[in-house]
């Protein structure tokens, strides 16, 4: 096509027409695209853009639309499927929102196509605020499900993507909040490997993802948003990242304010440059053009970033006929539309965790019941819906008004607050506990007591957002806060029974909970109509099949040190102890029977593949999904190795009385270990798999009440090292 520029003609790659265009630039020009707030260079045609968009559990800040569970939430449903559906159905709304702004002219923050989402950081310690927003604490389920996360939002066509997903935040991040600008997250290189990098090794070679943003902290001395080793010989090197890097928020900036390893803003804005951010989250890129001036970057360096950030709007769409880019017919009437919404209740219902059922209190027969107390205050709280980065929904549904709306009119709900999330009086005036005895009057007046309580994103979070001044978001330790314990001991004393619903984000170390309550379901933060899952698992529509995410500890005292990120006595992993309630456990209303593990070959060569088939049967009444999880144990590595971990899982949906064959395969890779040098090898020796409904560990038999199937396998020949 003679006449127009290169990069505007839609017959070349987009490699070629985003080098034209960066060509085409002035150095200025370049610098101002460089940031996330980019203006407009109107002589070539680019619109102002904003890359500050974000999606963690739907369309968030912009206003109206479906919102899904929470992260962790959505993590407990141990179903990738799922996962790639909900990110499919948050990219079709935030393509729906972006073509109607843009008419509008609107091309502000959150307006955009570039979503910082997800959050693959390995939730290693409870404490940490911001572990709601991740997948948990195992690098297989969180590598899974983020995989699932990105294909769903970048879509699937062939040449444009759908919106661009970013992994974030790289790398070794989760706490402390409050130190996040100035702390040096100290890893050893097999920790490193073996924890930390893993998800966001998957999420690069196997999901593609088009941005990775940097973390706030320093690793191993280095500031991750100008790490050489993380961004240029990891990131870029060894796994061959060709999408763009930014910076966490405000990051670069605490180069010189916070770390000290720079004197200068350019000097900053060099070193990020340098080694690999591409776009800055903040103002600091501004001082490039001083930067350039002094010779700390070259114009060359400058191109390569804005190069990568032009190829991510152009596979957007963004400088193509609208016409030949497929995601812009998508109309405004998606958003929010009723399907979507329906889908949400349905996620969060997948998402209940079952975590005790004494005599099979649950389900409720809702015929038999006169008369409920509804009693805490997460029971008829909005916020505990929402978790945080969230968008608005058009319909709330708290736990209250799904139990009210799932009963009907001829049973009387009592409903009392009982007390404040997290102070000791609800009005300010008034004495201590000055709810109490409401709560304990409700439930005296009750046949069962249904007692909501928790935390939500006021509590735990990010630096800066909660309103719990004194860890900046973190929780200092494990227990219910404020006057819930106190409360709950109250109400139990009725001699009423009790169903606990817990709506948190993170484990709670729900000890005496678990020694004088009936009946436990952990909610998380459900997403904005999550009461109508919460009722609709109390009164036994459905079966639950969430399974843990995280480990429930104990005590807040048999966790190392918060600022040590060794993994030594850290997650189901390496844990010493016994948990409360172990990772991957949870109940149903049914039961499920496992056969023997049948193998492919039980003697295979170093580097072969072990296929392992188990037949599972529904053995109880009632219809069910079931949480399948295979486990791994290399039995005679020559490292310390976790004790077993995660290497596969399956949702099967199963009849009462219907069996199915679930099959695994087993690669290299997943036999491998991580040396102290951080090397992964593949090392000869016997394996044990386990497979069942939980992890195979003596607390998830007790609490099932069934052992796990086991089997070995044998790896021969000579010890290989393989690809991280």
């Amino acid at each position: 096509m003679s006449g127009i520029p290169k990069y505007k003609d839609e017959s070349l790659s987009f490699e070629e027409r985003a080098g034209d265009l960066v060509s085409r630039m002035t150095l200025e020009e370049k610098v101002t695209q460089m940031v996330y707030n980019a203006p407009a260079i109107p002589r070539l045609g680019i619109a102002s853009y904003n890359w500050w968009n974000e999606a963690l559990h739907g369309v968030a800040r912009a206003g109206v639309a479906t919102m899904f569970p929470q992260a962790i939430g959505m993590a407990a449903t141990f179903d990738e499927d799922l996962l790639y559906k909900v990110a499919d159905i948050i990219s079709t709304e935030a393509r729906a929102k972006y073509h109607q702004f843009q008419k509008k002219g609107d091309h502000g923050i959150y307006k955009g196509l570039t979503f910082w989402s997800p959050n693959i950081n390995i939730f290693r310690d409870p404490r940490w605020g911001r572990g709601h927003e991740t997948y948990g604490e195992d690098p297989y389920l969180t590598a899974r499900m983020g995989i699932a996360f990105i294909k769903g939002l970048q879509g699937n066509d062939k040449k444009y993507l759908k919106t661009a997903a970013c992994a974030k935040h790289f790398a070794v991040h989760s706490g402390p909040e409050n130190e996040r600008h100035e702390f040096d997250a100290v890893v050893s290189k097999k920790d490193l490997r073996e924890t930390y990098l893993y998800a966001f090794k998957e999420c690069v070679k196997e999901a593609k993802v088009e941005a990775v943003m940097g973390a706030y902290n320093r690793v191993n001395g280095e500031p991750c948003c100008g790490s050489k080793t993380l961004l240029k010989d990891i990131l870029r090197d060894e796994w061959g990242f060709e999408g763009h890097v930014v910076s966490d928020c405000g990051a670069i900036a605490d180069f010189h304010n916070h770390h000290m390893v720079t004197k200068t803003a350019p000097e900053s804005a060099a070193l990020a440059l340098n080694n690999g951010c591409d776009l800055n989250c903040g103002a600091m890129f501004a001082n490039l053009l001083i930067a350039y001036k002094e010779g700390l970057v070259s114009e060359e360096t400058i191109d390569k970033a804005v190069t990568r950030l032009m190829l991510t709007r152009m596979k957007l769409g963004m400088f193509d006929n609208p016409e030949n880019v497929p995601y812009t017919k998508i109309p405004y009437e998606k958003n929010d539309c009723n399907e979507h919404r329906q889908f949400a209740v349905e996620v969060a219902k997948k998402s209940m965790v079952l975590l005790k059922n004494e005599d099979n209190l649950l389900p409720l027969d809702k015929k038999k019941l006169k008369a409920i107390a509804v009693i805490g205050p997460n029971a008829d709280s909005r916020d505990v819906l929402t978790g945080n980065y969230s968008g608005t929904a058009s319909n709330y549904i708290t736990v209250l008004e799904g139990i009210r709306e799932a009963v009907g009119d001829d049973t009387r709900i009592y409903y009392a607050q009982g007390c404040h999330l997290f102070k000791d009086r609800v009005e300010e005036l008034a004495e201590y506990g000055d709810r109490f005895a409401e709560a304990v009057s409700a439930a005296e007046m009750a046949d069962v007591v249904i007692m909501c309580l928790g935390l939500d994103a006021s509590i735990e979070g990010e630096e800066g957002d909660p309103l719990n001044a004194y860890a900046s978001g973190d929780k200092k330790d494990l227990s219910l806060p404020g006057l819930q314990q106190e409360l709950l001991e109250a109400v139990n004393k009725t001699g009423k029974p009790v169903v606990l619903v817990l709506l948190s984000g993170s484990a709670l170390a729900v000890t005496w909970a678990d020694e004088k309550i009936p009946a436990i379901i952990q909610a998380w933060y459900p997403g904005a109509e999550g009461g109508k899952a919460v009722a609709s698992l109390i009164f036994g529509e459905y079966s639950p099949s969430g399974r843990l995410p995280v480990t429930f500890y104990r005590t807040t005292e048999e966790l190392p040190d918060f600022h040590d990120y060794s993994m030594k006595n850290r997650t189901y992993r390496y844990m010493k102890n016994e948990a409360l309630y172990p990772f991957g456990y949870g109940l149903s209303y049914t039961k499920f029977s496992y056969s023997g593990i049948e193998f492919s070959k039980q003697r295979i060569n170093a580097g072969e593949n072990v296929e392992c088939r188990i037949m599972v049967r529904n053995i109880g009444n009632m219809d069910s999904e079931e949480t399948v999880q295979l486990y791994l144990t290399d039995m005679e590595a020559s490292v310390e190795v976790p004790r077993w971990q995660l290497k596969g899982f399956k949702k099967i949906f199963l009849a009462a009385g219907e069996e199915k064959e679930v099959r695994f395969t087993i690669t290299p890779r997943d036999m491998a270990l991580i040396d102290e040098d951080g090397r992964c090898v593949l090392e000869p020796g016997k394996f044990m798999v386990y497979i069942g409904g939980s992890q195979p560990d003596k607390r998830s038999e007790e609490l099932t009440g069934s052992k796990v199937s086991r089997g070995e396998f044998e790896v021969i020949g000579t010890a290989v090292e393989l690809e991280y």
